[in-house]
């Protein structure tokens, strides 16, 4: 039993390592930007990186009634939004920031475009828990982020996320 103990131990310690936290913070953030990359897309002029598709001012207006805000503002911050975190999440710079971000885009979904349960369980509890990790964790090493901390000095010795000074 001790030999099992022994190698459950240093397969646990292997893997906690800072390497592996820091690959599976780099999979959060891919997995996190491609949801909203995928929103983005569906809402631009096919082969435009910028050109919103004025067909989404329509849906916005008729199908997303619940928004606080016009669709005039809402479909040009939401496409600019869906372009910009996940780039951000991406490369790895600001990535705390874009995480939280598009917590806060969920949630607005969440609350007024589609207040049910199954939406919850189903597409808001993932981007919030991806979000969660990353605003916890940090970006980990393979990161703007963490690229400038050590440069700056405020990276932590053997840590995967840089500090805030």
């Amino acid at each position: 039993m001790n030999s099992i103990t022994s190698a459950w131990n240093r397969l646990t310690g292997a893997l906690s390592g800072t390497f592996v936290e820091s690959f599976a913070l780099l999979m959060s953030r891919v997995a996190l930007a491609g949801i909203f990359w995928r929103s983005y897309q569906t809402k631009v002029v096919e082969g435009s990186l910028l050109q919103i598709d004025e067909t989404q001012y329509f849906i916005f207006a008729n199908e997303f009634t619940g928004l606080p805000i016009s669709p005039d503002l809402a479909v040009p911050l939401t496409v600019y939004a869906e372009f910009a975190f996940p780039i951000l999440l991406l490369i790895g710079l600001a990535s705390r920031f874009s995480a939280a971000a598009l917590a806060v885009m969920a949630l607005v979904i969440q609350i007024f475009v589609f207040p049910t349960w199954a939406h919850f369980f189903g597409w808001d509890l993932t981007v919030l828990a991806l979000a969660a990790i990353i605003i916890s964790r940090g970006p980990g090493l393979f990161s703007l982020d963490a690229l400038i901390g050590r440069f700056t000095g405020t990276q932590k010795s053997g840590g995967a996320e840089p500090r805030l000074a």
